[in-house]
């Protein structure tokens, strides 16, 4: 206390200059109508701007919760654009189609892993069997498809990216329905290679390529890219096309793990005419 009194006193005169100049504004302010108004506009700016920069601020660090919350919509959103009804069970929507005989399930998840440079690449999610994640599940995010489940844990999957030797993609020409197998040659990450497309295909850069109805991972007609180049090689009669994938994959964080609850049955019914074949030949 002491030290700041000594202090006050040392420097009086500059306090009761700025005790003064105080008064004289006031006074100014107060008596004179254009100053006045001056003073409070300036002032509303003032305010005006800290409060947009404190409401700036307070956004930002919303903006986990808001994103958490828009990847729910997009994955509710997704259902009801295949389906009469829709139900929410936990973290996941169930889809029930009676027109098309299909059910799906969409589970919203963030990338905790991931990589692009190597030749068989995976991601790592944050869902796992005690979310109903299984193996095989399609992976997709709202611009494009990514991959599928390969192994599950208790909280955590691995996903087979779309950038691995192995992964294969029945795909299809958006406007006509030619489809093909669609895989990465382990060069750029952001082209695919589509084969078996006819010749008599009239393609045109750009054109859309989608997933077909041949797979039983994927829905049909997710959006996988679009037409880079196409060439026919020498003997060959289908073309190779080189497609620019929609999906982002040096950016993935959210992604939406689909799971075809008629999978199963439609496989055992193909196994089961496959052994037909057998027997017969």
């Amino acid at each position: 206390m002491r030290n700041l009194i000594l202090f006050i006193w040392k420097h009086y005169f500059v306090f009761l200059f700025l005790i003064l100049e105080t008064v004289c504004v006031y006074l100014v302010v107060q008596n004179n109508f254009y100053q006045r108004a001056k003073f409070i506009n300036s002032s509303n700016l003032v305010s005006a701007n800290i409060l947009q920069t404190y409401s700036n601020v307070q956004n930002y660090f919303y903006l986990k919760n808001a994103n958490e919350n828009l990847i729910k919509e997009n994955a509710e959103l997704r259902s009801h654009s295949l389906v009469s009804f829709a139900a929410m069970v936990n973290n996941e929507y169930v889809v029930n189609d009676t027109t098309y005989h299909q059910k799906y399930t969409y589970t919203s998840a963030n990338v905790v892993n991931n990589s692009t440079n190597r030749r068989n690449n995976y991601l790592t999610l944050d869902k796992g069997t005690k979310q109903g994640i299984k193996q095989d599940m399609a992976v997709i995010t709202s611009n494009g498809i990514v991959g599928s489940v390969k192994d599950v844990s208790d909280n955590f999957c691995t996903v087979m990216s779309m950038l691995h030797s192995k992964t294969i993609i029945s795909s299809k020409i958006k406007k006509d329905g030619s489809f093909g197998p669609l895989s990465w040659d382990g060069a750029d990450f952001s082209i695919a290679t589509l084969n078996d497309i006819p010749t008599h295909v009239k393609l045109l850069k750009g054109d859309t390529i989608t997933t077909s109805a041949n797979s039983t991972i994927f829905p049909q007609n997710i959006l996988i890219g679009t037409v880079e180049s196409f060439e026919q090689k020498s003997g060959e009669i289908f073309y190779t096309v080189k497609v620019k994938l929609s999906t982002d994959f040096k950016k993935l964080t959210h992604v939406y793990i689909v799971n075809n609850m008629m999978k199963e049955e439609q496989e055992a019914l193909e196994k089961k005419s496959e052994a037909d074949i057998k027997n017969n030949n």
